[in-house]
């Protein structure tokens, strides 16, 4: 029997107690609140479309992009810069990240030149690797791995030195070798912060990817965002950006789904990623 002190939703035999779960009502409640005041309050305060369109206006031109072949291929290389990018960036990552983390010498000889190139601002780079590697693709791959690459390493790099080092000793009087306690302590360890900077990293390779676009390209969302600004379709420009943000969210629980598959073990806010 139901509780009455408690609400829930149910379907199929599954059910949500919305008061341990109050983000499933306050989540599309703010969105809804948010777009109804932003509708009305536009024409209300006399915004003229052309700098603040309403989200009626927003929503049709999204609908129209979405009905356009092209927008399918603008999107579709976005999301592949970005894929590649962020596969690139997180492989340079954990090799770099474990092996800083493992050997006293690399990190010594290699720490201060990725400090130092940390704090060189990404967007600036953008650039020069279109001058290095051209308008088309690779350019744009190359940024979104530098910008991914740097949240996955720090988090490699702590990860792998948080293990708990009474488990270590005690792996090590039992005849284990390095590589075993890599294995069975270290890397369990740093899957939750490895995973962190995954979350991260998957999203800015999308901003790394967009960033490239703007300095020079011929296709993708960033160019289309261009195009839009050109043509004062303010409108479509939401309607991109709208787009990128969905592309972000969808990033993230992919991310998310798979942590929680792989390292159910750890404390879920034990590790804060995006």
């Amino acid at each position: 029997m139901r509780s009455k002190d408690k609400t829930k939703t149910a379907r199929g035999g599954f059910s949500v107690d919305l008061r341990e779960r109050p983000e499933l009502l306050l989540v599309p409640a703010v969105f809804v609140i948010v777009m109804l005041a932003w509708e009305f309050a536009v024409p209300a305060f006399g915004v003229d479309d052309y700098v603040l369109p309403r989200p009626t206006q927003i929503l049709d031109a999204l609908r129209t992009q979405l009905s356009d072949p092209l927008f399918w291929r603008h999107l579709k290389i976005t999301v592949l810069e970005s894929l590649y990018g962020f596969l690139l960036g997180v492989g340079a990552a954990l090799v770099l990240g474990t092996a800083i983390s493992q050997v006293r010498l690399i990190e010594r000889t290699f720490m201060p030149y990725v400090v130092a190139f940390q704090t060189v601002p990404k967007v600036a780079l953008a650039p020069l690797f279109v001058v290095w590697f051209g308008f088309g693709m690779t350019s744009k791959v190359v940024m979104a791995a530098v910008i991914s690459f740097f949240p996955v390493l720090v988090n490699v790099i702590e990860g792998l030195r948080s293990a708990d080092a009474d488990r270590i000793e005690m792996l090590t009087a039992f005849g284990a070798g390095r590589f075993a306690v890599f294995r069975m302590v270290r890397l369990p360890s740093a899957l939750p912060f490895i995973f962190a900077g995954l979350d991260i990293g998957i999203v800015f390779s999308i901003l790394g990817a967009v960033v490239g676009e703007f300095i020079g390209a011929k296709e993708g969302l960033g160019y289309l965002l261009l195009q839009t600004n050109y043509n004062f379709d303010i409108a479509g420009m939401f309607a991109v950006l709208v787009v990128l943000s969905v592309l972000g969210l969808i990033a993230h629980f992919i991310i998310r789904f798979a942590q929680k598959r792989l390292v159910f073990w750890s404390e879920e806010n034990r590790v804060i990623g995006v």
